[in-house]
């Protein structure tokens, strides 16, 4: 009988999950309760997904360009405001997902400003993971050029946080 118990387990968990996919449900729970004459609590679940939302995307105004100008050479392409802040040469970018902190704990002051020099390793910024309060060192000595992040905001993995010049 010890063999057969495995098996049972098995084909109870594969019929669980075929009863997950022909119903549409995101969620079983089984509770056994051996103390109480073997009974066992079940709980199934189905999740509804909300809508997705579509951000408006901002287009820029048209420039008037002189046309003698762009003949003349002297119209160059520049980057523009728009650009990836995490593409920038000196930014340090989010290692993980959480909330970022500026400083150490609320009402003190930030680690670093705009205009600190700082030197390499030290913290930036603190980001809050799974209660796990980690440091985000400086990967190279140099001057805040900007902070990309407010105090408390939750932040993704590859979010640009600081600019370093």
């Amino acid at each position: 009988m010890g063999d057969k118990k495995p098996n049972t387990d098995v084909e109870f968990i594969t019929a669980l999950a075929e009863l997950l996919r022909a119903n549409d449900l995101t969620e079983i729970e089984v509770m056994r309760e051996f103390a109480k004459d073997d009974m066992m609590n079940v709980r199934v679940a189905r999740q509804i997904q909300a809508p997705t939302v579509v951000a408006a995307t901002q287009v820029a105004a048209p420039v008037a360009v002189d046309p003698v100008a762009v003949a003349a050479g002297a119209v160059t392409p520049s980057a523009s405001n728009n650009d990836d802040p995490a593409q920038l040469a000196g930014a340090v970018n989010s290692p993980m997902v959480g909330t970022a902190y500026l400083s150490a704990e609320p009402g003190t002051s930030a680690f670093v400003k705009v205009g600190d020099a700082v030197k390499k390793g030290q913290t930036l910024l603190i980001i809050e993971a799974m209660k796990t309060m980690n440091q985000i060192p400086a990967p190279k000595s140099g001057k805040v050029a900007r902070i990309l992040v407010d105090d408390g905001a939750p932040v993704e993995f590859g979010d640009p946080l600081i600019i370093l010049e």
